[in-house]
């Protein structure tokens, strides 16, 4: 049986790629508001603006890096009750099911 035996070379090359991918900054993928729809597919918005047409929640996830807070609604058009409002960089299952966001004006 042969050993697998790790040179001083080998180990400072992989220490060093080791920290050249740790500095550099990790990169958001996606929108920054995500949420799991109806048919179990993450959908996005792209541009959170305003009030959005956005169904979702019924327990799935629920994601908010906007770095604006979001106040889900019922119905569509940002009309009825709340059904939950999350700040930045919330992560969190919503439970009922909403129809629309209305994203905070940033400040």
């Amino acid at each position: 049986m042969r050993a697998n035996l790790i040179t001083p070379a080998a180990a400072v090359l992989a220490l060093s790629a080791l920290l050249s991918a740790a500095a550099v900054p990790a990169q958001a993928a996606g929108p920054g508001f995500q949420y799991v729809g109806p048919d179990d597919r993450v959908h996005g918005v792209a541009a959170p603006k305003g009030c959005v047409e956005a169904e979702g929640g019924g327990g799935r996830a629920v994601t908010n890096h906007t770095g604006l807070t979001a106040s889900l609604y019922r119905e569509a058009h940002c009309r009825g009750p709340v059904v939950a409002v999350m700040r930045p960089d919330a992560v969190a299952q919503v439970r009922p099911s909403f129809a629309s966001v209305r994203f905070s004006v940033p400040g």
